[in-house]
């Protein structure tokens, strides 16, 4: 029987992602998942490429979980895969998510699915500002098929409104929310983390999070540590600590090598304790050239953190600099050392911003508000009965 005609059986919401991997936009998918009301929709994702151990994450069960092994570049049969396992597994729902993934868009319309949403969570380094008349071209051929958009920032949201031509009653911001149970600030000392002879008495960190990928520009994050250690007795204080994985790594470690400074700094990669390094952090740094809503930047900022941040996309909608944080230009790491030199020259000025931050998370980017909202676009296409609201979450 079809599950849309059996009404014992919720809506079956199919999730089109690039791959299931360490990022802010499936951490995102992730924590929506976990949080849903149980009973409401059932959910598969689909990924493109592949799904990796960060799969572990999702605590909700019945979540299937398809691999349709895209080969890198053009993969023409990949569509076919696509299209077969929409057909069987006739969800009431798909949902896509950013520019690699809008062309599931016509393959769910002709594998018979009524209703169709695309999210917007952010750019890539190709097309840093939406610019490409290509990519573009693209949106807007997809446009029609789309009952429905999802942007995770108001810049993104315009965006989609004034260049891509969407209607702007089909067109909802959904921020990102953060687990604040799990990234709470630190109670006492900060943990001793990383190699031996990594952490001193009195060490300032300064950290961040995300994928090492060329769009995040942690390059110019070391390179703002280093013109910080040029400060009177910085070397034997400061300490940095980038977690996350991605082809920018090496270049960041060899750019600590060339300045004697390896030592000084932390690189292991992905980690799964990422709530309890940012505990062991002073100052969150995120130096991207381009953003939706930073994942990062809300951790932090329920762990109690300053955030100084690059003046691009959603990061002014999170932190309001000279308040919860700085913000700075992008790709300059001279403005990007000063803004940090203030936080580290003035050690009563972090804790003060970080306070208001958590505050501010708290109060309006709660993962609970986050699917709540996602809930509503989903019960307004689906047309599912809602429930006594006091019975909606758990």
């Amino acid at each position: 029987m079809n599950a849309d005609l059996d009404l014992s059986v919720p809506p079956l919401i199919v999730h089109v992602i690039h791959q299931l991997d360490v990022g802010g936009l499936e951490n995102g998918l992730v924590n929506l998942i976990n949080h849903m009301p149980p009973g409401r929709y059932r959910h598969a994702i689909v990924c493109l490429k592949s799904a990796t151990t960060f799969r572990q994450r999702l605590t909700a069960g019945g979540v299937d979980i398809i691999s349709l092994d895209k080969r890198e570049g053009k993969d023409p049969a990949h569509y076919l895969r696509l299209y077969r396992t929409l057909r069987q597994l006739r969800p009431s729902l798909v949902h896509t998510r950013n520019l690699g993934c809008i062309e599931a868009q016509l393959l769910a319309c002709l594998a018979g699915v009524r209703l169709r949403v695309h999210g917007e969570h952010g750019r890539d380094i190709d097309d840093l500002h939406g610019k490409s008349r290509k990519y573009r071209l693209l949106r807007k051929l997809m446009r029609p098929l789309v009952q429905h958009f999802i942007a995770v920032s108001a810049d993104l949201g315009a965006w989609l409104v004034d260049t891509i031509g969407a209607a702007p009653s089909t067109v909802t911001q959904i921020g990102n929310g953060v687990d604040s149970v799990q990234f709470h600030p630190r109670l006492g000392p900060p943990a001793a983390v990383g190699p031996p002879g990594f952490m001193c008495n009195g060490a300032y960190v300064i950290g961040s999070v995300g994928r090492m990928a060329a769009v995040k520009d942690f390059d110019n994050l070391v390179r703002a540590f280093l013109l910080l250690l040029a400060q009177p007795g910085a070397r034997s204080r400061l300490r940095l600590m980038l977690i996350g994985d991605g082809p920018s790594r090496q270049a960041c470690l060899d750019l600590l090598a060339q300045a004697g400074a390896q030592d000084l700094a932390w690189l292991p990669g992905a980690r799964d304790d990422v709530a309890q390094l940012m505990r062991a952090m002073d100052l969150f740094v995120l130096p991207s050239l381009a953003e939706g809503s930073s994942n990062t930047i809300l951790e932090a900022m329920a762990t109690g953190l300053p955030v100084v941040a690059t003046n691009v996309g959603g990061n002014a909608e999170l932190v309001q600099s000279g308040w919860t944080g700085t913000l700075v230009p992008p790709r300059s790491p001279e403005m990007l050392a000063d803004a940090m030199l203030d936080y580290y020259s003035m050690p009563e000025l972090g804790p003060r911003q970080g306070a208001r931050g958590r505050r501010r998370v708290l109060a309006e980017h709660s993962l609970l508000a986050m699917a709540g909202a996602y809930l509503a676009v989903y019960d307004r296409l689906t047309g599912a009965p809602v429930p006594d609201p006091l019975s909606t979450f758990p």
